[in-house]
């Protein structure tokens, strides 16, 4: 089943504007979607269009990339062997999976020159080195990020078509009231009980149980278990992806590679970090040292935190020591009595909604002084010339001390406060409180 995706109007703007100098390539996590959008799109804006899927390519249609010193004969030769007929100027080409096949991402130069059609091209793990290191990276290509389905995809996609209500709620900054609050946030809890990969969320629509939409989950994780063993052999990657969850469970003020690994850090294991996040199976946010200055400018590279791409998949890695999830779990998720120390659960899908409305991810530390132990803020923002401070917290509750000193020691910069949690929303002094499933919002604010 096809599903409204926010990537389809990105397309839409590169077809519009960019398709007659560029190539495009949709980068994303395996099972994503990447290839169901981009097909979907040729179809609906393009008189025809020929999919290489680099996963499952016959060698008939990999001989004919043989021909890419000459674009007439290769293009004549694909069409014979796809039977597919292309029209000028109002016919596509993809290329699925196309780190799987290098040579043809270096042609994309010259064939976005030839001008005659348009080519969209999908990767995961594109840019690890040993895909790319023998060919030139086309300058003649676009790049758009494609993420697991965001909060409003998710509703839409279950027949919920109020997302703009809940801005709407957002802007009045008032208490929502216990009784829409409370279903609101029951609604919210399924998102992230499922999360966003459309096979689970298929599953979810088509009144599956839990445990078999765990299930799904869990055969991601396997797939890209896969994944990291073919780029790592040594079986780091996989042991940091799978690590994330109970480094955050700690509450450390950074990853700690050695913690993930059970062995002290290598060299290497700063590329494979790079590898991880750029799997984006992961995302990553650094320490900013001065949020005075510029949160990009000032991110200690040393020091950064790791949070799952996909809460869905967060879930089910916490509980991946079990056979398989027991409804239990999720029942307990879904009406909120898990334990109240799982709040970093929540910090992760803040992580999430805050990547996918296009923001990268900052946090900031300090030492108390006097004492051995540190302030935190959670995330950082940029809002135009100022800064955004953003806590998360699961009951809500607390004294929010690292806020109320923040807002002191940077008060030239800072913009809002807020605390995200279950609550409902209210305002207290300079700090706003914002139900979780308000997050989006906090960026266009």
């Amino acid at each position: 089943m096809m599903y409204k995706r926010k990537v389809y109007d990105e397309l839409l703007a590169w077809k519009e504007n960019y398709a007659g100098k560029y190539s495009v390539l949709v980068e994303g996590a395996r099972r994503v979607g990447k290839s169901t959008v981009v097909e979907h799109f040729a179809a609906q804006e393009y008189e025809s269009y020929i999919l290489v899927d680099f996963a499952h390519a016959q060698k008939d249609v990999l001989d004919c990339f043989n021909d890419l010193g000459d674009i007439d004969l290769f293009l004549l030769r694909l069409q014979a062997v796809t039977g597919v007929q292309l029209v000028e100027n109002n016919s596509a080409i993809i290329f699925d999976e196309i780190q799987l096949f290098p040579r043809a991402r270096q042609a994309l130069k010259y064939l976005v020159q030839d001008g005659r059609y348009h080519y969209i091209a999908t990767g995961s793990l594109i840019s690890i080195k040993k895909n790319v290191k023998d060919i030139v990276i086309p300058s003649e290509e676009m790049k758009i990020s494609m993420f697991p389905m965001d909060y409003e995809e998710f509703m839409l996609a279950c027949g919920n078509d109020t997302y703009h209500l809940l801005k709407e709620l957002f802007r009045q900054g008032k208490e929502i009231g216990q009784a829409t609050h409370r279903k609101l946030m029951r609604d919210f809890r399924i998102y992230m009980a499922v999360g966003g990969m459309p096979q689970a969320v298929q599953a979810y629509v088509e009144g599956k149980s839990f445990a078999e939409i765990d299930e799904i989950k869990r055969e991601i994780i396997r797939l890209y278990e896969d994944d990291f063993k073919k780029i790592d052999p040594s079986g780091r990657i996989g042991a940091i992806y799978n690590s994330i969850p109970a480094q955050l469970a700690r509450n450390t003020k950074r990853f700690i590679l050695s913690k993930a690994t059970a062995k002290k850090k290598t060299l290497k294991d700063d590329e494979r970090i790079f590898d991880l996040v750029d799997s984006k199976t992961v995302l990553i946010s650094h320490n900013t040292t001065d949020p005075r200055v510029s949160l990009n400018l000032t991110k200690d590279v040393d020091s950064y935190k790791l949070y799952i791409a996909d809460t869905g998949l967060f879930v089910t890695l916490m509980f991946m020591d079990r056979p398989s999830a027991e409804n239990e779990i999720y029942a307990k998720l879904l009406s909120d009595k898990l334990p109240a120390n799982l709040g970093y659960l929540y910090e992760n899908v803040v992580a999430q909604m805050i990547v996918c409305t296009g923001h990268e991810l900052y946090y900031h530390t300090w030492e108390k002084e006097n004492s051995a132990h540190y302030y935190e803020i959670d995330f950082l923002i940029s809002s135009g010339t100022k800064v955004d401070a953003v806590e998360v917290k699961s009951s809500g509750l607390g004294k929010n001390e690292s806020l109320s000193v923040f807002r002191k020691k940077y008060s030239k910069v800072i913009g809002n406060t807020y605390v995200v949690s279950q609550k409902d929303a209210k305002k207290e002094g300079s700090i706003q409180y914002v139900p979780v499933y308000l997050t989006d919002f906090l960026v266009s604010s």
